[in-house]
Order: C-alpha cells, then sequence, then structure tokens
C-alpha cells in the first residue's frame, strides 16, 4: 500500500467528516437550545442542494449558487419554526418525531414536484477544478480540499459566534436556563427561529458543496441525517466542539475502515471473503465505535456549552 494512497484516504475521511460537520453543528444547537428532534434537518441539507444546483445552472456561477443554497436553506428554516417546529417544543419527543418525520415526506414530494425525479447535477466551479500533488507522487482533488478549508472556516466562525457575541451568549444561556433569560427579557421566540434558520443554513451549505461530487437527488439528506444523529451522540449532544470532533472521527473511522478492513481480512481469508467480511464489518464500525464511547462517556467526548 502506498503511502499517497493512505494521504488520500485520510484527506477524503476529513472531507467526509467536514460535511458532517456541517449538518451535525446546527443539529446540536437546534437539540441543545430547543431540545427540539428534527428528523427534518436532512430536507434542509437537500433544499441547499437543490437550489446551489437549480440557481447555478441558471445563471453559470456556482458562487452564485452556493450563496442560494444559505439563502434557501436559511428561509425553508424560519418558514418551518414558524409555522411548525414553534407548536411543539412544549410537546413530548414522540410529537415531534411524529411531525419532523412528516416534514421529511412534505419536503421529498415538494421537491419531486418541483424537479422532478431524475437527478441534477452541478459542476465544480473551475477556480477549484484542478488538483495539487500529494506525497509520494499522488493528486488529489482541490475541491475537496476546499470543503476541508470551508468546514475549518465555519468551526472558527461558530466558535466565536457562540463564545464573543451577544447571540452567542443568549444561544449558552438558552441551553442552560432558557424560562431565565426569557424573564430577564430575551425574546425566546425570535432566538429560535435564529438558531433554527442558521440550524438549516448550514446543513443547506453542507448539500450545495456535496452536491458538486455526486448528484443532487430527492432523498439525499436522509442517510447523512443517520451519520449526524451518530456524530452528535458521540460528541455530546449540545456541544460545538464535540460535533467537530465526532464528524471528524466518523469521518476517518468510516473511510479508513472501508479502505483498510477490506484488504486487512483478505491477508487472513482469501481476496473475496476478505472483501466480503472487510465491507460486512466497515458498514459497522462506527456505530461500534460509537457503542464503546457511550459505554465509558455515556454523556459523550464533550459536555453542552463547549
Amino acid at each position: 500500500m502506498s503511502s499517497a494512497l493512505l494521504i488520500e484516504q485520510i484527506l477524503n475521511g476529513l472531507q467526509f467528516g467536514v460535511m458532517l460537520f456541517l449538518m451535525a453543528a446546527g443539529l446540536t444547537l437546534i437539540f441543545g437550545v430547543m431540545g427540539l428532534i428534527n428528523l427534518a434537518h436532512g430536507s434542509f441539507y437537500m433544499v441547499g442542494a437543490f437550489a446551489c444546483a437549480a440557481v447555478a445552472a441558471a445563471t453559470g456561477s456556482f458562487w452564485l449558487g452556493l450563496a442560494a443554497s444559505l439563502a434557501a436553506a436559511a428561509a425553508a428554516g424560519a418558514i418551518v419554526e414558524l409555522l411548525v417546529v414553534r407548536r411543539l417544543y412544549d410537546r413530548d419527543h414522540l410529537d415531534q418525531v411524529l411531525a419532523t418525520f412528516a416534514l421529511i415526506l412534505i419536503f421529498s414530494e415538494g421537491t419531486r414536484w418541483l424537479f422532478g425525479s431524475f437527478p441534477l447535477y452541478l459542476d465544480i466551479p473551475p477556480v477549484l477544478s484542478g488538483a495539487v500533488d500529494l506525497p509520494g507522487g499522488a493528486r488529489y482533488q482541490l475541491y475537496r480540499l476546499a470543503i476541508i478549508g470551508v468546514g475549518i472556516l465555519v468551526a472558527v466562525g461558530l466558535y466565536l459566534l457562540i463564545s464573543k457575541t451577544r447571540l452567542g451568549m443568549q444561544i449558552r444561556a438558552g441551553q442552560s436556563d432558557r424560562e431565565m433569560i426569557g424573564a430577564l427579557g430575551v425574546d425566546i421566540r425570535t432566538l429560535y427561529t435564529v438558531v433554527f434558520a442558521l440550524g438549516a443554513a448550514l446543513a443547506g451549505l453542507a448539500g450545495a458543496l456535496v452536491g458538486a461530487l455526486q448528484s443532487v437527488q430527492v432523498g439525499m439528506g436522509e442517510p447523512v441525517l443517520i451519520l449526524a444523529f451518530v456524530v452528535i451522540v458521540i460528541g455530546g449532544i449540545g456541544s460545538i466542539k464535540g460535533a467537530l470532533v465526532g464528524a471528524i472521527l466518523v469521518g476517518l473511522v468510516d473511510t479508513l475502515g472501508r479502505f483498510l478492513l477490506p484488504k486487512a481480512f483478505a491477508l487472513a481469508m482469501g481476496a473475496s471473503q476478505g472483501a466480503t467480511v472487510g465491507a460486512a464489518l466497515a458498514s459497522m464500525l462506527i456505530y461500534i465505535v460509537m457503542a464503546l464511547i457511550l459505554a465509558f462517556r455515556p454523556q459523550g467526548l464533550f459536555a453542552a456549552n463547549s
């Protein structure tokens, strides 16, 4: 196995982890501040991808599409919070699950009605279409490196937002004692709408960025949503730091597991059987890691507000 191939897979894991972080950061904010289980979060990922693909196709500009993905996902999030989610805060989690699952179906059928059932395709912008040299002679896609860079910038921006701004202070207070900050004069309804829209915008950004690497299609957000829940359980519900660490961990474990385990089992069991067993175990690996972490740290790696 060449070192260049291993480095390439590590970078793929980081890129996958960054995408999961953009999903999980919004999800953990919504759950941490509002106590809401939002199964429809993956729908905002899909909305962002479709908005980016549609606007990029109409204007020829990926960057306008990227801006449209943020605006469309944030607007969809704000509308959903105002019309539906606001009525669920005082309901039990089963009602929240049923209502947000219904939103998945509404978003999916609405998107299919608007764009049809066939996938859309989003081109990588020309400035990011090249590749860079890796140690060992391999080349790595510049666009994937750009996604990693965007994830780092978003993580830094969220840290500054949560720790250094008045809005961040209100969000942290809302995680700890929402009744108290309401009594102190903070408009809880507006705060919830802003947090929900912010979380939706981050999911939409993830969908737009990944849309250039794969097809944009109805239902694309649901598989990612499952992994985002794994991330926030590992990292700690309500923790942005935990979302980042958990996302990178899941991205690396999943990518390297799918790359290394079939090769490792093939050495002991033969190529065909080893590849089958290794692939099956690799698909379960992140859930095994989650179970091991929760066995020793039931609250996740980091506490809320970190």
